[in-house]
């Protein structure tokens, strides 16, 4: 079974503001803001404009981070929770 695509909102639609240890994720569709630790707005900025799966996720962040063993299933596994939970916060949508 393949994993599920998901996509990261139009550009502009987040404002995405570090503070320290956490990150502020101000939503203007919905118009709230999500406080995020590591790795949500990595994340989120890997995803770029097309719909991606954990897999070619992951490969993308350890492109962008120069990261070894991408192909791990214990990092798509990781992936595919935060990927989830960006969803159901409505920050990034099923594809």
């Amino acid at each position: 079974m393949a994993d599920r695509l998901y996509r990261a909102p139009a550009a502009g639609a987040l404002r995405i503001e570090p503070l320290g240890d956490l990150t502020a994720i101000f939503d203007r569709r919905s118009m709230q803001t999500h406080l995020v630790v590591a790795p949500m707005p990595e994340i989120i900025a890997a995803m770029g404009d097309t719909p991606c799966d954990a897999a070619m996720l992951a490969e993308r962040l350890a492109a962008m981070f120069d990261l070894a063993d991408a192909g791990d299933d214990d990092v798509a596994a990781v992936l595919r929770e935060r990927l989830a939970e960006l969803a159901a916060l409505g920050l990034v949508a099923a594809a």
